[in-house]
């Protein structure tokens, strides 16, 4: 930074499946004139490689996982790792003994130029994951940090070396940020080439901070959310309910190199979505939780947050300690941003058809407390942004016309498996004008479903001296979205597409950049005045580069989801303004 000083449960998807079959005829011929055919498409049909899953990856003992840093503030940031003291001692085993190590950080790669160093003890109560808080250090500084084994059977191994960035003094005048925003990695439905690219960019200087919101894992079995794949195998291969489950599952996505390396490269600020847990969860249960045969849902929420804040980089307390997810960060005079954690307080989503719990305004998304939190941070922020993480979508999605429109049904599904309906001439008087008398179709997983807590949050927004960026994930699409109350703009929201999981393209069997997508998109535009943006089949990430006075949203793509180190591309590109809107 420049400074002066969906997701469904397995049920609930093959019945959508199946439905979407029906239109398989009508889809087919939607492919003509599409710059490919699934069988050309690299991310098209099961290929030999689907076939034929690549191996997972091998490392050698202690470091298998790599290091990591998040949470930035300006005299510290929490620094990760996890050591494998002995091949028994695997993610999620509870074995290995206690291992101590030191950790350096220094002002160089080459760590000559120490400024702190110090010990932690990596143990099984803990997964063997090590988080250290080095205070004192300088603020808006680049600095690069290691690990190394003191004692037992790897004394003297050291880890990979990371590198990290400390935020801007809270008095700083911050000209530029640059943040990277992903969600959604699939392990089994492609690799992760946008993780590669966000090492690449924040090692030249080009990204500040990684924002991440949900979606980091999967909890589902083998094969039940592969995409085209699956392309690699899952561990374990059963549905993740317990603790050693959860473990053993971030295990093993942080052996992928790809992500290991974005992790090394700069610091992250994360929150959970639903998957990190179970299917679309609320404060009192899950889709894809079964107490008669998974037992109680506050034994496998509680294990599933353990493992989280085990495995992420997060200065916080967990919500099954009594503590919370949700907390803020300020970026100088520039950012401040407010990560929100919209899942642990929510009320369950609404019924297909229950228009009254839509717009009921007792039913919350955030939970009170959270919400006042909110509400203080955002009135009182002298900061020129307020940027708000955000794991599913602030903005209405009317899909009513896809839905009027028999070929493109399958599309509303992906983006919503409910209808609400709204008897005539209602109206929730919402300013965001999210649901309108007459049966508007929308995703209550989403905002949309919470009208009345959204349109509180939407007036807070705009009554605040700042101006309002949302960062959203959840949806495997891209969307760049104009903000509004009482016909004045007073911010946007970027939308992310999926690192990996599986998008419109993949759900339907159809080769990316076919015709039923762009059909879908154009009719969601026109039913959308304040969307400025939609892409419904590429993965990758998207950056968010804040200025003083607008916001460069660009959408990064990867060719080929499944080929490692395929690559990334800036494939569309917008800018959003404060005086002006989206140009």
């Amino acid at each position: 930074m420049t400074t002066h000083d969906q997701h469904r449960d397995p049920t609930t998807r093959r019945r959508f499946l199946q439905a979407s079959s029906a239109a398989g005829a009508m889809a087919v011929s939607f492919t003509a004139g599409a710059s490919s055919t699934p069988a050309q498409s690299s991310s098209g049909e099961l290929s030999s490689t689907a076939a034929q899953p690549a191996p997972n990856p091998q490392g050698d003992l202690p470091f298998l996982h790599g290091v990591a840093s998040g949470d930035p503030v300006p005299n510290t940031v929490i620094l990760w790792t996890r050591v494998t003291p002995s091949a028994a001692a695997a993610p999620g085993s509870g074995l290995g003994p206690d291992v101590t190590l030191t950790w350096t950080v220094a002002r160089d790669g080459e760590l000559m130029d120490v400024v702190k160093q110090g010990h932690a003890v990596a143990s099984a109560a803990h997964d063997h994951t090590v988080h250290v808080d080095p205070w004192g250090l300088e603020p808006d500084t680049e600095y690069f940090f290691r690990f190394t084994v003191a004692d037992g059977q790897h004394a003297g191994a050291v880890s990979p070396i990371g590198r990290t960035h400390t935020a801007p003094a809270l008095s700083a005048s911050v000209e530029e940020m640059n943040i990277a925003v992903a969600s959604c990695a699939n392990w089994e439905s492609g690799f992760f080439s946008a993780y590669s690219d966000v090492a690449v960019r924040a090692r030249a200087g080009d990204l500040d901070l990684m924002v991440f919101l949900g979606d980091y894992i999967y909890e589902y079995g083998q094969g039940e959310y592969a995409g085209f794949g699956p392309f690699r195998l899952l561990e374990p291969a059963h549905e993740i309910v317990t603790l050693a489950d959860y473990r053993t599952r971030y295990g093993l996505y942080r052996t992928d190199p790809e992500l290991q390396a974005a992790h090394g490269a700069l610091p992250w600020v994360t929150v959970w979505d639903d998957h990190e847990i179970a299917d679309n969860n609320w404060r009192g249960g899950a889709a894809n939780h079964q107490p008669e045969t998974e037992g109680a849902w506050t034994t496998r929420r509680d294990a599933a947050m353990q493992a989280y804040f085990e495995w992420l980089p997060i200065r916080a307390i967990s919500p099954s300690e009594g503590g919370h997810l949700y907390r803020s960060f300020q970026y100088g005079d520039l950012v401040e941003l407010t990560m929100m954690d919209l899942r642990t307080y929510r009320d369950q989503a609404a019924d297909l058809f229950d228009f009254a719990a839509v717009v009921d305004p007792a039913r919350t998304m955030a939970g009170s407390e959270q919400f006042e939190w909110l509400r203080a941070k955002i009135s009182t922020s002298s900061a020129v942004w307020n940027v708000l993480g955000s794991s599913v979508m602030l903005s209405p999605m009317n899909l009513v016309t896809l839905r009027e429109d028999e070929r493109t049904v399958p599309v509303a599904e992906f983006l919503s498996e409910h209808r609400v309906g709204a008897s005539s001439g209602s109206s929730t008087g919402s300013s965001a004008d999210v649901v309108r008398g007459g049966g508007v179709s929308l995703n209550p997983d989403q905002w949309d479903g919470y009208v009345a807590e959204q349109r509180r949050l939407v007036e807070l927004l705009a009554s605040s001296a700042s101006t309002t960026l949302v960062l959203t994930g959840d949806i495997h699409t891209e969307w760049a979205h104009a903000l509004s109350h009482e016909g004045r703009e007073f911010g946007c929201e970027l939308v992310t597409s999926s690192v990996s999981a599986p998008n419109v393209d993949e759900i339907l069997g159809l080769p990316k950049g076919n015709a039923l997508s762009q059909v879908a998109q154009k009719y969601l535009t026109a039913a959308n005045p304040h969307l400025r943006h939609v892409e419904l089949d590429s993965h990758g990430y998207a950056i968010a580069r804040v200025g003083r006075d607008q916001v460069r949203m660009q959408f990064l793509r990867t060719p080929d989801v499944t080929r490692q180190g395929a690559g990334v591309t800036v494939a569309h590109e917008m800018v959003w303004r404060q005086d002006a809107g989206f140009e």
